[in-house]
């Protein structure tokens, strides 16, 4: 059983959701990544979502791709990524870790090597957000040789025959992308988010994580009562932002705000 299964496992049995907050590798620098991967846990993260510095992250709106430029300025790379995942357990090893990015800087380092890399690392879950599973078999390969949990993102848009592709090739938990247009967007309607999820369900019965669009304590208490995992990654991401220049803002900030949607979290589990 992964790291990801077991503690899926752990808050079913606990009847509570999985916090998963989202931050950019190296943003605003990269000796701020390792110290906020921590404090997250210390707040109540139950799984990590690090993204990959990437050129063009074409499924990002503003606030990540902004991140993403943050942290390339500072020549943060996938090498230095697997760095921090590897510092990060020197001292966690419970708390699982899932990579998100996009294919071009795996695809340079190949496959075989970065999957190695990565479950060296202490890496295990990887979503890529270019690579649909019939396009990606050789890559799907690597991760599955090396126990990381291939992650899939649906859509709104996708069709039943999609899901069931979808849900076939990955594992851990799949994705629910809650809004159509980029990270960061829109206005969530829990009610269309409640009858996709059941509809997924019907397909599978891995854990359905669902991001885009909580930004707040009351949406995430709201999503707590349909969603086995909330994702939260502008919201975050925002606050970098505003302390780009202050690294202990950062921490002090992030923290309590995800102070705040693990307890709306708890509250809307019934604690």
């Amino acid at each position: 059983m992964s790291r990801i299964e077991r503690r899926f496992a752990t808050l079913r049995e606990q009847g509570r959701t999985a916090l998963i907050p989202f931050i950019t590798a190296g943003d605003p620098l990269k000796e701020v990544t390792v110290p906020l991967m921590h404090k997250l846990v210390e707040q109540g993260a139950d799984i990590i979502e690090l993204g990959v510095p990437f050129s063009d992250p074409m499924a990002d709106g503003p606030v990540i791709q902004r991140a993403s430029e943050r942290a390339l300025a500072h020549h943060t790379s996938l090498h230095d990524v697997l760095e921090m995942v590897r510092a990060f357990r020197e001292t966690d090893n419970d708390t699982p870790v899932v990579l998100m990015g996009y294919l071009n800087p795996i695809e340079v380092m190949g496959y075989k090597t970065f999957a190695e890399a990565a479950a060296a690392a202490g890496v295990d879950g990887v979503l890529t957000v270019d690579v649909p599973p019939e396009e990606g078999s050789g890559f799907l390969a690597a991760l599955r040789e090396h126990g990381i949990d291939p992650i899939y993102l649906l859509a709104p848009t996708s069709t039943a025959e999609r899901i069931r592709k979808l849900t076939a090739a990955a594992s851990g938990f799949v994705y629910y992308v809650s809004l159509k247009g980029v990270t960061g967007a829109g206005n969530l309607d829990i009610a269309a988010v409640a009858d996709k999820l059941a509809q997924i369900r019907t397909v599978t019965g891995m854990p359905v994580g669902v991001g885009f669009g909580i930004k707040d304590a009351p949406t995430a208490r709201a999503m707590a009562e349909i969603a086995d995992a909330v994702v939260v990654g502008s919201a975050i991401v925002s606050r970098v932002e505003q302390h780009a220049d202050d690294p202990e803002a950062i921490l002090e900030d992030i923290g309590n705000f995800v102070g705040e949607i693990r307890e709306a979290l708890d509250q809307g589990n019934g604690d």
